[in-house]
């Protein structure tokens, strides 16, 4: 997994995997969650993997908009 950069300094978030049909993101608490293209759909999962590279934005994204879209 990579660290997620956190830009900002107050997302959950601590590290994301990229693969080519979903994003796997693993928060504070040590859970992860995987978002695939067939559950949170294509276009979310793109999103989260431009946001999780930037490292910026990625838990407001997951809160508006898959937040239990997850597999």
């Amino acid at each position: 997994m990579e660290k997620y950069s956190n830009k900002r300094g107050n997302s959950p978030i601590t590290y994301f995997q990229i693969e080519n049909n979903r994003i796997i993101v693993q928060f504070k608490e040590g859970k992860s969650y995987t978002y695939s293209h067939l559950k949170a759909g294509r276009h979310h999962v793109e999103q989260m993997k431009t946001l999780a590279r930037t490292g910026s934005g990625l838990c407001a994204y997951i809160t508006q908009n898959v937040r239990f879209k997850y597999d």
